[in-house]
């Protein structure tokens, strides 16, 4: 499946090729209606973790991906053989007190700390289903978020948000809008806070060579420019460094036997992240690969970013 079948307009009103569905209230929050055909479309809402409204994914060939509502966080994703790629942490709750510590997180409209609340408030708010629908037999979801008093209290625009997700049996597919709807410019920094199961010492990433680089080891406060001159980056120690107009196409060891090719198009730039020491417990089985938009993103009244990425497993 390639990136550009994934491909979906934002015009108003919607176009009738993207089918919209019933809502109703499920413990409170709008999903869709996805009547008596779940099944064979491979999508599924049900009770997750904490009793919270998840979308399950199935594959023809029987890869699985979670995806809850709350965070529109994709937080596990099976393949047929039952190894979850994605790794959420053990100090990860489920009770919306703060947001899912691990699989695919959303940092919108701020990528780390700044004027509001870190990494944004799209992580810990409920986003809705607009849609469900097969793309070439793979499943898929479309899920979106918009701007409420809540979001509005520490970033006073109105938006739009679109994600959508494709599971194919050897690939997870996501493309993310952003729809400027107020009346006035907007900018925003925004990453997909990508949590992958691994065995640190044997992660490997690739691809990174020849990137300018914004090291935040020592201070975070203060990050170090420098240049990637490293064919395959590993991790030692502490890790946290963001890679500035990184390639459109990244290969990860996870250290567990598994080649991931992380590709995308218009997520410019990539961090790395391992916090070791910092999280002790669990700092062995993880690492963050991380697609960014470090640089503010500029949107007129009526315009829109794009910006799509494929996981697969080589």
């Amino acid at each position: 499946m390639s990136i550009s079948s994934m491909k979906i307009a934002l015009p108003t009103p919607y176009p009738s090729s993207v089918r919209r569905v019933n809502r109703h209230r499920y413990r409170g929050v709008a999903v869709a209606s996805l009547g008596g055909n779940s099944s064979t479309l491979g999508v599924k809402v049900t009770e997750g973790e904490g009793n919270l409204p998840k979308v399950v994914l199935t594959s023809p060939l029987g890869s699985e991906a979670d995806v809850y509502l709350y965070g529109g966080c994709i937080t596990s994703w099976r393949l047929a053989n039952g190894k979850d790629v994605l790794f959420v942490r053990p100090d990860a709750v489920f009770n919306k007190k703060k947001p899912i510590s691990g699989g695919i997180p959303h940092c919108f409209p701020q990528f780390g700390p700044g004027p509001i609340q870190q990494h944004g408030f799209a992580r810990n708010v409920d986003w809705s289903i607009l849609d469900s629908k097969s793309v070439e037999d793979n499943p898929g979801v479309t899920l979106e978020l918009k701007d409420d008093s809540y979001s509005r209290s520490m970033w006073d625009f109105s938006f739009h948000a679109l994600f959508k997700i494709i599971l194919g049996d050897k690939s997870l597919s996501t493309e993310l809008i952003i729809k400027n709807t107020d009346n006035k410019p907007f900018s925003f920094t925004t990453a997909l806070h990508t949590y992958f199961h691994a065995s640190i010492t044997g992660v490997k990433v690739e691809g990174l060579k020849g990137c300018k680089t914004l090291n935040k080891d020592p201070d975070p406060a203060n990050p170090l420019e420098g240049v990637e001159e490293r064919d395959v980056v590993s991790f030692p120690g502490f890790v946290d460094c963001v890679y500035l107009d990184a390639p459109g196409e990244l290969s990860l060891d996870n250290g567990l036997g598994d080649n991931i090719i992380i590709s995308n198009t218009n997520w410019s730039d990539a961090v790395l992240w391992n916090p070791h020491l910092q999280m002790e417990a669990c700092y062995r089985d993880f690492v963050c690969v991380e697609n960014a938009k470090i640089g503010k993103v500029q949107l007129e009244p009526d315009q829109s970013w794009t910006a799509t990425q494929q996981l697969r497993i080589a």
